[in-house]
C-alpha cells in the first residue's frame, strides 16, 4: 500500500519547493522524496530519524510549509496531540497531507485485529478542525481495493480503496485595523426654556 502513496509524497515536496517540510511515517523509509525533507518514522511510541523525540516535536513554531502524515496515526501514535502539534509547527497557509487507513474498504481484513485502527474521513475532519486546521472538503481514495497491488492513482472519495488522502490548510484570520469612530460633539449645555 505504501508503494501506492509514492507519487502523493512526490506531489506533497513540490508544493512549497523552497521551504521545509515534515514527514512522519510508520516505518523507516528508504530514501528521502525532496529537497528540506525531515523524515521521520514512530517506532515505540516516539519519533526517529535525524532527530529521535516525542511530542512536542523539538521544532520551531510555525516553520513547516507541508507535514505528510502517512499512516502515523494509525495506531502508534494518538491522534490529537499529534494534528495539534502539526497545527503549531505549520505555517499560515501550509498544508497538511494526511493519508490513512479506510476502514470501509474490503482491505482492511488484510490488517485487521492486527495493530492498526482506522477512522472515517467524516470523523479525521473533525480532529483536524479541533486542532485549528480547516479539510477539503471531499477525501481522496488511494491505493488497492482487495489484492495487494499498488494503485498509485487518486479516486473522488475514500470509496472502496485501502486508504484516503485528505489534505487539511492552517488559516489564520490577519489582523485588520478597525476605523476610527467620529467623534460625537456634544453641546455644552442644556438650552434655557
Amino acid at each position: 500500500m505504501l508503494e501506492s502513496e509514492g507519487d502523493i509524497l512526490r506531489m506533497a515536496a513540490a508544493e512549497r519547493p523552497g521551504q521545509p517540510w515534515l514527514r512522519l511515517t510508520p516505518v523507516e523509509s528508504p530514501c528521502e522524496i525532496g529537497e528540506r525533507e525531515l523524515p521521520l518514522h514512530v517506532a515505540g511510541g516516539a519519533f526517529h530519524g535525524p532527530v529521535r523525540c516525542g511530542l512536542p516535536l523539538p521544532i520551531a513554531s510555525e516553520c513547516m510549509g507541508t507535514v505528510v502524515l502517512q499512516h502515523a496515526c494509525d495506531g502508534a501514535v494518538l491522534p490529537a496531540p499529534l494534528l495539534e502539534e502539526i497545527a503549531r509547527v505549520l505555517i499560515p497557509g501550509g498544508r497538511l497531507w494526511l493519508l490513512t487507513l479506510n476502514p470501509l474498504a474490503p482491505y482492511r481484513m488484510r490488517w485487521l485485529r492486527q495493530g492498526p485502527t482506522a477512522s472515517e474521513p467524516v470523523r479525521w475532519r473533525r480532529r483536524l478542525r479541533a486542532a485549528g486546521l480547516e479539510p477539503e472538503a471531499v477525501s481522496q481514495g488511494v491505493g488497492p481495493r482487495w489484492t495487494p497491488v499498488p494503485n498509485a492513482s487518486l479516486q473522488q472519495g475514500a470509496g472502496m480503496r485501502a486508504a484516503f488522502l485528505l489534505r487539511a490548510e492552517k488559516r489564520v484570520v490577519p489582523l485588520t485595523p478597525l476605523r476610527l469612530r467620529p467623534v460625537v460633539r456634544i453641546a455644552n449645555g442644556v438650552p434655557a426654556a
